[in-house]
C-alpha cells in the first residue's frame, strides 16, 4: 500500500477496531463508504489489527505528511495498538495503558501531599468559620449547589451566554446546533455525542449536586467553547486530504488535549473575572451565587484535581481497596462518603479505566501551553482549528521556557516522537479474546 494512504488506513483501522470495542470511535464525519467498507466482512482479528497499527507507524516517515501530521498519527496509532492488544485479550497494566492511550507517564507518580496541604491552606483562608475545613467546604458546596428545579433554566442561560462569547471570539457556523438532555443516575456529569453535520447531543446529569460555577464550567466544557465547538471547527469544515480529522478516537492522546481544552474553556471565554460574570448570567435564571468567592474556591480546588488520579492509581496499580481510595478522597479532596463513591464509579468503570488522567493531566498541560504565549485566546483558537496531541504542546512549552535562543526552542515542538521512525515498536504474540464497551466521551 502506498505510504500516502497512511491517514486513510489509520481511519480504517479505527473503524474496524470499533467493531470489537464499540465506542473507540467516538465520532465519524468522513466518507460513509469507508465506514461501510470497515463494517463489511467477517469480524476483524484484534491481533491482526494490532500488527496493522505497528505497520502503519513504520510507514509514517515515508508518507511525507509533515512534522505535525506525522506526530499526530504516530501518537494515535500507538493508542490504537494498545486498544487492539486489549481487545485481543492481552493483559496491559494500568500505567502502560495510560502511557500508550493518553501519552502520560504515571510510573512512580505519588500523591503530592505538600501541594494538597497548600490548597487546603488557601481554602481555609477563603472559608473562615467554625468546624473542620471539610465541614466548611461542605457547607459552601451545599449553599452554592443549583437546585434540581432550576438546572434547566440555568443550563439554558449559560448556553446562550457562552455561545455569544464563543461566537465573538472564534466564530461559529450558522447551522451549528446542540440538543441538551437532562438525565440522572450516571457515572459522569456530562457527555457529548456528535451527530451528523454540525449537531451534537449533550446530556447533563441533574443529580450530581453541581455548584453554580461547576455547572457553568460543565456547559463550557461540553458545548461552548468545548467539545461541540471543537467538533464544528475542526471537523465541521471539510479538510480535503486529511482523513485523520474525520475520526475521533477515545481514549487517545488527542482526547487528552481536547479534554484539557474543554476544561479551560470557561477561563478563556469568561475572562479573568469569569466568576462574577457567571453569577450575573445565572441571576436571570433565578440562581444566585457568590461569583468572586466561587471562582477563588474553584481555583484552589484545581490543585486537588490529582487526588482523583491518585485514587485510580491506588485501585488499578497499587493494590489498594475501595475503602482505601474512599479514605484518600475524603482526606485530600474534602468530600463526604457519598461523593467519594460517586467519583469512584467513574474510576472503576471498565469503559473509562484510566480516563481520569485525561482530565487531570489534560487541563494542567493545556493551561501551561496557553500561558506559554502572549495571547491565550489566539492559542486556544489553534486548538479549535486543528487536532493536537500532548507531545506537540509539551514541545511548545519547553521551547517557551528555554527561550528563543536555546537549542530546545529551535526544535519543532519535539516532533515527531521517536516511535515514528520505527525502531523499538512493540510486536505482539498469539492472543485471543475481546472486550466490549459503551460509547461516549464524558466529563467528570
Amino acid at each position: 500500500m502506498p505510504p500516502s494512504l497512511v491517514p486513510r488506513d489509520y481511519a480504517l483501522l479505527a473503524l474496524r477496531l470499533d467493531r470489537l470495542v464499540p465506542g473507540i470511535v467516538d465520532t465519524w464525519t468522513g466518507d460513509q463508504a469507508l465506514r461501510r467498507h470497515a463494517a463489511d466482512g467477517p469480524t476483524p482479528d484484534p491481533a491482526e489489527l494490532a500488527r496493522t497499527a505497528v505497520r502503519l507507524r513504520r510507514r509514517l516517515p515515508a508518507a511525507e505528511l509533515g512534522i505535525t501530521r506525522t506526530g499526530f498519527l504516530d501518537a494515535q496509532l500507538r493508542a490504537l495498538h494498545c486498544h487492539a492488544r486489549r481487545a485481543a485479550g492481552e493483559h496491559v497494566g494500568f500505567v502502560d495503558q495510560v502511557s500508550a492511550t493518553l501519552d502520560v507517564d504515571l510510573d512512580g507518580v505519588a500523591p503530592d501531599q505538600d501541594r494538597y496541604r497548600a490548597a487546603h491552606a488557601r481554602l481555609d483562608t477563603l472559608l473562615p468559620g467554625h468546624g473542620t475545613l471539610a465541614d466548611r467546604l461542605g457547607a459552601f458546596r451545599r449553599r452554592e449547589t443549583v437546585r434540581p428545579d432550576r438546572i434547566a433554566a440555568a443550563v439554558d442561560a449559560l448556553t446562550a451566554a457562552l455561545r455569544d462569547r464563543t461566537h465573538q471570539l472564534f466564530g461559529l457556523p450558522d447551522d451549528e446546533h446542540v440538543d441538551i438532555e437532562l438525565v440522572s443516575d450516571r457515572p459522569w456529569t456530562g457527555l457529548t455525542r456528535h451527530l451528523c453535520g454540525l449537531r451534537s447531543h449533550v446530556r447533563i446529569t441533574t443529580d450530581a449536586g453541581l455548584r453554580a460555577t461547576q455547572l457553568a464550567a460543565l456547559v463550557a466544557h461540553e458545548i461552548y467553547p468545548g467539545h461541540h465547538t471543537e467538533h464544528c471547527l475542526v471537523r465541521g469544515v471539510r479538510r480535503c486530504g486529511e482523513p485523520e480529522r474525520d475520526v475521533v478516537v477515545t481514549p487517545s492522546p488527542h482526547s487528552l488535549v481536547t479534554e484539557g481544552a474543554a476544561d479551560t474553556g470557561l477561563d478563556v471565554v469568561g475572562g479573568l473575572d469569569w466568576g462574577p460574570w457567571v453569577a450575573d448570567v445565572l441571576t436571570e435564571a433565578g440562581v444566585h451565587c457568590d461569583g468572586e468567592l466561587s471562582q477563588a474556591v474553584e481555583t484552589a480546588l484545581r490543585d486537588l484535581a490529582p487526588v482523583r488520579q491518585d485514587a485510580a492509581l491506588m485501585l488499578h496499580d497499587r493494590g489498594a481497596t475501595l475503602d482505601d481510595a474512599v479514605r484518600h478522597l475524603r482526606r485530600w479532596l474534602l468530600v463526604d462518603d457519598a461523593r467519594a463513591h460517586v467519583l469512584l464509579r467513574f474510576v472503576v468503570d471498565p469503559r473509562w479505566r484510566g480516563y481520569t488522567t485525561a482530565y487531570v493531566e489534560g487541563e494542567a498541560l493545556v493551561r501551561a501551553w496557553l500561558a506559554a504565549g502572549p495571547d491565550p485566546v489566539a492559542r486556544y483558537r489553534r486548538l479549535l482549528d486543528a487536532p493536537h496531541v500532548p507531545a506537540q504542546l509539551r514541545g511548545d512549552v519547553r521551547g517557551a521556557v528555554a527561550g528563543p535562543h536555546s537549542s530546545v526552542a529551535a526544535e519543532p515542538s519535539g516532533w515527531p516522537p521517536s516511535g515514528a521512525n520505527g525502531p523499538g515498536l512493540p510486536e505482539i504474540g498469539p492472543v485471543s479474546g475481546e472486550r466490549r464497551a459503551t460509547s461516549g466521551s464524558p466529563n467528570r
